[in-house]
C-alpha cells in the first residue's frame, strides 16, 4: 500500500474544515432581490439586480469566500459594490475575497479613517461620504447616512429604498438585549441616532445580529434604550453604588428581549461606567460616590 501524501491529508483537512464552516452559513431570501447572509451570531444583507450585486460587511475571509461562490452559482452576477457598516473587524474582514478592479469598496470617512490608521487587515474603501450618499443599480438605489457617533467609528444606516428595508449593525438591534457591557457603545448615541432612523420610510428591520422585524420593533428597542439610561442616570445622580442600582433598575417591560435575566445587569454595569467615565461624573464635585 502506497503510504499517504502529506498533501493529500492537507487537502482532506482543508475541504473538511470549509464543510463544516459552510454548514453553519445561510441565505435567507427577503424582498425585491435581497437577501439576509447569516455566519453564526453575524448577518449582513446583500442585493442582487440584473446588473449586479452589492454586499454589506464580508464578515471574515471564510464567510465571505462561500458567500462569493454562492453568488456565482445561484445569480452569476458581477460584485459592483462592498459596503462597510463601520470600522470594526468582525464585520469587515474577508473583503479580499471580493477584491476586484470592478468593484468599489465604499465606507463612511472616519471608518475609512480608521481602517487606515490601524492597518486594519481588509480592504480600503475606495468612495467615502461625509454625511449621505445613495447607490445606484439599476432601478435599485440604496440610501447610506451617518448619525453621528454611536458604535465604533463611522457607523452608518443603509435604507434599500423600493424594498423599504433599513439595514443596521450593532447600535440597533431587534429580538435581543443590546450586547452586555455595551463596550463599544455611545448609548447616548445609540438613542439620538435610532431616534433619527424611525423617522425613515422603512417596514423591514435587518440587523447586523439577532432577529430581522419591523419599525415597531425598533420603537421598541428606543424605548429600551431610553428607559435603561435614564434609569441608571437617575440613579446615578442619587449617589446609589452600582450594585443599588442594579436592585433598582425596574425594566420588566422588556423582559421579552432574548438574554434579558443575563445581560440586563451587564447593560446596567455598562451604562454606569460610560457615566462615570465618559459624561465625566465619577469626578463631578456635586454627585456624591458611594
Amino acid at each position: 500500500m502506497q503510504p499517504i501524501s502529506s498533501k493529500l491529508i492537507l487537502l482532506v483537512i482543508s475541504l473538511l474544515t470549509f464543510s463544516n464552516f459552510a454548514s453553519s452559513y445561510e441565505i435567507e431570501t427577503l424582498e425585491g432581490g435581497l437577501y439576509r447572509f447569516i455566519d453564526d451570531r453575524h448577518r449582513s444583507v446583500f442585493m442582487i439586480t440584473k446588473q449586479g450585486a452589492l454586499i454589506t460587511d464580508p464578515l471574515n475571509t471564510a464567510a465571505a469566500t462561500w458567500l462569493k461562490a454562492q453568488i456565482k452559482s445561484r445569480f452569476n452576477v458581477p460584485i459592483k459594490y462592498v459596503v462597510y457598516s463601520h470600522n470594526h473587524s468582525d464585520h469587515i474582514y474577508g473583503a479580499e475575497v471580493f477584491n476586484d478592479p470592478k468593484t468599489i469598496f465604499v465606507a463612511h470617512k472616519l471608518a475609512a479613517q480608521d481602517i487606515h490608521n490601524t492597518s486594519a487587515n481588509t480592504v480600503a474603501p475606495d468612495l467615502t461620504f461625509d454625511d449621505e450618499m445613495r447607490l445606484n443599480i439599476g432601478t435599485q438605489s440604496v440610501r447610506l447616512n451617518y448619525h453621528g457617533p454611536n458604535d465604533g467609528r463611522g457607523s452608518i444606516s443603509m435604507l434599500f429604498e423600493q424594498q423599504k428595508l433599513l439595514f443596521v449593525v450593532d447600535w440597533i438591534i431587534v429580538g435581543r438585549m443590546p450586547w452586555q457591557k455595551l463596550w463599544s457603545y455611545d448609548i447616548q448615541g445609540m438613542i439620538n441616532s435610532t431616534q433619527t432612523v424611525l423617522t425613515y420610510d422603512f417596514t423591514t428591520f435587518v440587523g447586523g445580529h439577532a432577529d430581522v422585524g419591523n419599525k415597531q420593533d425598533v420603537a421598541h428597542y428606543l424605548r429600551y434604550l431610553n428607559q435603561l439610561y435614564s434609569q441608571v442616570t437617575a440613579g446615578a445622580l442619587a449617589g446609589k453604588s452600582l450594585a443599588d442600582i442594579q436592585k433598582s433598575v425596574d425594566l420588566r417591560e422588556f423582559s421579552d428581549l432574548a438574554n434579558y435575566e443575563q445581560w440586563l445587569p451587564l447593560n446596567i454595569e455598562g451604562v454606569y461606567e460610560r457615566l462615570m467615565e465618559e459624561s465625566g461624573m465619577g469626578w463631578r464635585p456635586d454627585i456624591s460616590r458611594p
